[in-house]
């Protein structure tokens, strides 16, 4: 199977509100050989305000992002759609992708009416570079250098990690040179560390990570804060009831008997302390496994081999006990409320068969063809999804009064109506107090300062209008 090595450049980190700016993507073949790359831009959306530090990061003049030139953020995702598709099947890896650029994908998919799981569909796989990194640091740490940062803490940035391995990355926080210093840290494992770079791609199939976690008696989990591996040996227990990639493993640390001899609110209490010697893992997100009979000493935290597969077998042979520990836990943990804002559900629910059909034939329809189908949509998400796009890109074929509808909810959103998305007073604060600490006057932020006070202004008297 060939590889897509992806990245995106963003407005920001807030996943539904920022919006992608630059992506780019190179195919590689098994062996990482480069077959073709790819990479757009788009225009800044309407209703979007870049967090000044990513303005900064990126090195993107606000004018810039207002470029007539460069495509629709629809039109954008579109192509970015396309080629993604024509390069399917594949296994999809970037560094911190699934954290962050596979969910601003997603976002990106689903608010523009694409199927938003596209890297997880048509036989796609998913891993991570920056878990890769961390996994080989962990286990063979004699493969790849780990820098110290500024603070004298190993760091995982991925331009320092280029720098200390000999890596060429000369434009860090642009897209494509983010990939090609991605997939050549990728080529320094697979020829370092032939067995980990196999077991990566391995657990990057979400079919393998099932059959693996539920067949085996125990494994070891490793999983990374802060820059740091933890290991933890555990069994699994059973899914997640409210999340069907979810399963639920049970920490090998500490015998299991006085577990089994807790009544149910006992059983509650303890798993919901902390740490709970519960472990959550989603076998689409490329955990990093590894087999019991693999796992060198220090991975299992002084604890002997022969207790940690006892522990195990005692668990996997009580499936009553095992039944009582995922009801336990999930009685102790605390429900996820729907959130207000309707950029924030892209997981609550799956658009029905009826709406997946008409989504098609929105972007098959002539613009003024599209208004009746965004109407006929039976989710919420989608006909506001919609409609904003309408109004993006043809708003003239909008009647009057769905043209103030969105034109009011975008003025509430910039001005704070508690969407979550960042406003212009809040854009202009963070702005002035990154200038306030500036060493030298930044001519990026100032002309920035400029833009916020100018659109603010104009949205302040366009509500002062329709109040009047």
């Amino acid at each position: 199977m060939s590889f897509v090595f992806f990245d995106t450049e963003t407005t920001g980190l807030k996943r539904g509100f920022d919006q992608i700016l630059h992506f780019a993507a190179v195919r590689t073949d098994a062996d990482l050989n480069e077959i073709a790359r790819f990479e757009t831009r788009s225009r800044l959306l309407p209703h979007v305000l870049p967090h000044p530090s990513a303005l900064r990061t990126n090195g993107l003049p606000i004018e810039r992002l207002m470029d007539t030139s460069l495509s629709s953020h629809y039109a954008m995702i579109g192509e970015i759609q396309q080629i993604l598709l024509a390069w399917s099947p594949a296994i999809f890896v970037g560094f911190n992708s699934i954290r962050f650029d596979e969910e601003m994908l997603r976002h990106a998919l689903f608010q523009c009416l694409f199927p938003a799981f596209l890297t997880s569909n048509h036989r796609n796989c998913r891993a991570d570079a920056l878990s890769l990194v961390m996994a080989a640091d962990a286990v063979s740490p004699a493969q790849l250098v780990v820098p110290l940062g500024a603070e004298g803490r190993r760091s995982f940035r991925l331009a320092l990690l280029a720098a200390a391995n000999g890596v060429g990355h000369t434009h860090a926080h642009d897209a494509m040179s983010d990939v090609l210093a991605t997939v050549d840290l990728c080529r320094l494992v697979f020829q370092r560390s032939p067995e980990l770079w196999q077991r990566f791609v391995r657990f990057s199939n979400k079919a393998t990570v099932v059959d693996f976690v539920e067949a085996e008696d125990g494994f070891v989990l490793t999983e990374f804060f802060g820059g740091q591996a933890y290991h933890t040996a555990a069994v699994c227990i059973g899914r997640d009831p409210d999340q069907a990639n979810g399963r639920l493993c049970l920490s090998l640390a500490e015998e299991v008997e006085p577990l089994a001899a807790m009544n149910d609110v006992e059983l509650q209490f303890r798993l919901s302390e902390k740490p709970s010697p519960i472990r959550r893992l989603r076998v689409n997100a490329a955990p990093t496994l590894t087999a019991l009979f693999d796992a060198p000493d220090h991975m299992l935290n002084g604890a002997s081999i022969d207790s940690v597969e006892r522990r195990a077998r005692r668990v996997k042979n009580d499936a009553g006990l095992r039944v009582r520990l995922v009801a336990a836990y999930i009685a102790s943990r605390k429900p996820y409320p729907l959130s207000p804002h309707i950029e924030e559900r892209i997981y609550n629910g799956f658009p029905g068969p009826g709406d997946e059909m008409r989504t098609v034939a929105f972007h098959n329809a002539r613009w003024e063809e599209r208004v009746a189908i965004m109407q006929s949509f039976d989710d919420e998400r989608l006909r506001w999804f919609g409609l904003r796009l309408i109004y993006f890109e043809a708003r003239s074929v909008l009647p009057a009064p769905l043209r103030a509808q969105v034109e009011r909810r975008l003025a509430d959103q910039l001005t704070g109506d508690g969407t979550g998305a960042l406003t212009y007073e809040l854009a202009l604060s963070e702005t002035d107090r990154l200038l306030k600490d500036a060493a030298d006057s930044d001519d990026l932020l100032l002309k920035y300062r400029r833009y916020l006070l100018e659109r603010s202004a104009r949205v302040a008297a366009f509500k002062a209008h329709l109040t009047a």
